[in-house]
């Protein structure tokens, strides 16, 4: 998470969302199979940090359905005043009504981040449809190695100030690989509060402390769901988490009862395991999690 904070000058903007093409894009691959595979991607970011296991899973004959959280892709001033409950319906609607609304096969759930608990709750409400979930990087708390102001920041997140104060992104990003590092850097380090350039590919520079503050709010309302949670869950996260540690992944494997459950650690990634170096050895983990369940179904 962000080191540093940037003032908002203006209120909640009460205008209406635009007509944002970047809004309705997200990521619909047809598969081979009867399988399909729901990628979540995180909050503030984007379907794009997914690619890479939507080609993965794509390749390997599942379908694929990785939608954009609601108002991802409008301004800033129309994101920060999303609930998370807008978020997962963005997600809830692609069994309901979506490209995954028609499948009889299996459903496998995958969130990075924020999304990990979105695949959580997908999972707990359609029990019948969803057969295992994988969480990537799950965030519950901010408490990586490059979040020092966190404990001085997040008590806003709870006050009317919320609606004012940003986090700006800083240097890694989520990323260790150099190269996406320096192209996501070249891009935030000159981004003003409500620039769109780009944002459909790297997510937004800045993070609104009002999205902090429905984080909150979901990892308050899944906490007292996970003891109730059975179905089988995989943990993967990096040892050297920037934004979030291990200690999330644990919170929710000592507390979920599923039965089938594993956490696995990388070594070479920070937060946005999706796409950083070890981006190949999470599609493996997640595909032979997958196959194990397929088996055992079988």
């Amino acid at each position: 998470m962000a080191v540093v904070f940037s003032l908002g000058l203006k209120n909640i903007d009460e205008r209406p969302p635009t007509n944002n093409p970047l809004v309705k894009e997200g990521i619909s691959l047809k598969g081979s199979n009867d399988y399909t595979v729901i990628l979540i991607h995180g909050l503030t970011g984007t379907p794009h940090e997914m690619k890479f296991l939507a080609k993965f899973f794509n390749k390997n004959g599942y379908s694929v359905v990785c939608p954009r959280l609601a108002n991802h892709g409008e301004p800033i001033w129309v994101l920060k005043n999303t609930r998370w409950q807008d978020f997962y319906e963005s997600v809830r609607d692609v069994i309901i009504k979506g490209d995954a609304a028609n499948t009889d096969g299996p459903i496998f759930a995958a969130g990075l981040s924020m999304g990990a608990l979105l695949a959580l709750l997908l999972a707990d409400e359609f029990r019948d449809r969803i057969a295992g979930v994988s969480c990537l990087a799950p965030t519950l708390f901010y408490d990586g190695w490059n979040t020092p102001l966190s404990k001085y920041l997040l008590p806003l997140a709870s006050t009317p100030l919320r609606h004012f104060f940003y986090f700006k992104e800083e240097p890694p990003y989520g990323i260790k690989n150099e190269v996406i590092q320096q192209r996501v850097h070249k891009y935030y380090c000159n981004a003003r509060l409500n620039d769109m350039e780009n944002v459909a590919q790297y997510g937004y520079p800045y993070f609104p402390v009002t999205l902090l503050y429905q984080l909150q709010l979901l990892v308050k309302y899944i906490t007292k769901k996970l003891p109730h949670m059975d179905f089988p869950v995989q943990l993967i996260q990096a040892k050297d988490d920037d934004m979030t540690s291990v200690k999330n992944s644990k919170f929710i494997y000592d507390r979920i009862s599923s039965e089938v459950k594993e956490m696995i650690l990388l070594y070479d990634s920070y937060h946005v395991v999706t796409a950083d170096h070890e981006r190949d050895i999470v599609a493996e983990k997640m595909e032979n999690f997958f196959n194990r369940i397929k088996a055992h179904k079988g």
